[in-house]
């Protein structure tokens, strides 16, 4: 199982929010490639971006945050907020970002997923984030009337290289992952998931561990990295000593 450490970025800033709420952001380092140089010397593999404002704003705004972050580490990036057309998608891709996600598109078009699939294979991934089970967009700030497994089904043949499956209502809270919505959308569809929200210690990676058959490639870790609930050698041994298995 992949451990994704998260950079959220707000102001150019890293924070963390509660709940998707922008007035709640925690600023944990005003400098992301310095972030991205300590996932790195921690020995992760990928990293989580985020531009936050780009989501609500619905175009990329911390640009040049996101150019350091890639100038900064030899990773693997999959980065999401405010991609919401072909030309965007192409742009961050030849910038050096591995993946794109794309969550608000994915319900307002989604025949742009799929052509971005047909383009970029292996390279689009699609954000899911859910409250209450329906389907949140433009940065969380509206939820829609769809079920987040009717989204994930939608895209069964597209071609997407992973969901990122987010429970809002635990998201930034430290409350635990929402293991058993996380496995059964995982179970629902072909498409490898990735959870997050809520992830607050070792055992909600063990949990999601422990059901990782049901198609779980991985688990996103953000604000109990950043606090120390988390040790970041303690999590890739967990994780690597599952992936020997």
């Amino acid at each position: 199982m992949i451990v994704f450490p998260a950079i959220d970025l707000k102001d150019g800033a890293a924070v963390r929010l509660r709940q998707g709420e922008m007035n709640s952001a925690t600023v944990f380092n005003a400098d992301p490639a310095d972030q991205a140089r300590q996932f790195h010397g921690a020995g992760f593999e990928w990293l989580h971006v985020v531009d936050l404002n780009g989501a609500f704003e619905g175009h990329p705004v911390n640009r040049d945050t996101v150019a350091a972050i890639v100038e900064a580490v030899d990773l693997r990036i999959q980065l999401g907020g405010g991609i919401r057309d072909l030309k965007t998608i192409e742009t961050w891709l030849s910038a050096g970002i591995t993946r794109v996600i794309l969550g608000t598109v994915a319900v307002k078009d989604p025949d742009l997923v799929k052509e971005a699939c047909r383009n970029f294979p292996g390279r689009v991934v699609v954000g899911i984030d859910a409250r209450g089970g329906q389907v949140a967009v433009e940065g969380w700030a509206e939820v829609s009337e769809m079920q987040a497994t009717d989204l994930a089904r939608s895209f069964e043949d597209a071609g997407v290289a992973a969901i990122v499956y987010t429970d809002i209502d635990r998201d930034g809270l430290l409350q635990g992952a929402n293991v058993p919505a996380t496995a059964a959308l995982a179970q629902s569809i072909s498409i490898p998931v990735i959870a997050s929200g809520g992830v607050a210690s070792l055992d909600d990676i063990a949990a999601l561990q422990a059901v990782e058959e049901s198609g779980i490639e991985g688990v996103i870790c953000g604000r109990a990295l950043y606090d120390g609930r988390i040790d970041p050698a303690a999590a890739l041994a967990l994780t690597s000593a599952s992936t020997k298995a």
